[in-house]
């Protein structure tokens, strides 16, 4: 079970969102909201794993810091929006796994092979701090914006109830 522990406002680049902190007992999550979302449908979402290369040192080798931005951006222009930010380095294998599968990746493997092939899972990130934020907040329903089908697929598994992905446009 999730617990809601803190909030603040928070001006960004983007405009200013609500930030909100969660805790499950074990790891923390942030909603960041802008504008009304509570009893809404088709609440632009972004469920957003952390990614210590791509968000604090910059990295160029993946694309998370870019997809942040850009569903900030999305937010910003239509003026309500979710953003959850979820503990789940390396695809919820944790970071130690990132770096043991570098060398896969250089060696042409996509990341969720190199993953296999260093001893972890494909993709191991969990979505029911995700869905149960979602609760909280009371979205009715959201568009997903997200280049991956697997998360649309684990948070409808969880109850969310999706109206469309930003991938399918």
């Amino acid at each position: 079970m999730i617990e809601r522990l803190a909030e603040r406002e928070l001006n960004t680049k983007f405009g200013r969102f609500t930030e909100i902190l969660y805790h499950d007992g074990l790891r923390e999550s942030i909603a960041l909201v802008m504008g009304i979302v509570g009893g809404r449908q088709n609440v632009l979402c972004r469920v957003h794993s952390a990614c210590i290369g791509g968000h604090v040192f910059n990295s160029i080798e993946c694309t998370c810091a870019e997809e942040m931005a850009s569903a900030q951006k999305d937010i910003q222009r239509v003026g309500r929006g979710v953003i959850i930010y979820l503990e789940q380095e390396g695809k919820g294998n944790g970071h130690l796994a990132l770096i043991e599968s570098i060398r896969f990746k250089k060696a042409g493997k996509s990341q969720s092979e190199a993953y296999e092939l260093a001893g972890y899972s494909a993709d191991a990130r969990d979505y029911r701090e995700a869905a149960e934020i979602l609760k909280d907040l009371g979205v009715s329903s959201i568009v997903l914006i997200s280049e991956g089908r697997r998360k649309a697929e684990e948070l409808g598994k969880l109850g969310v109830k999706i109206s469309s992905s930003e991938d399918e446009k």
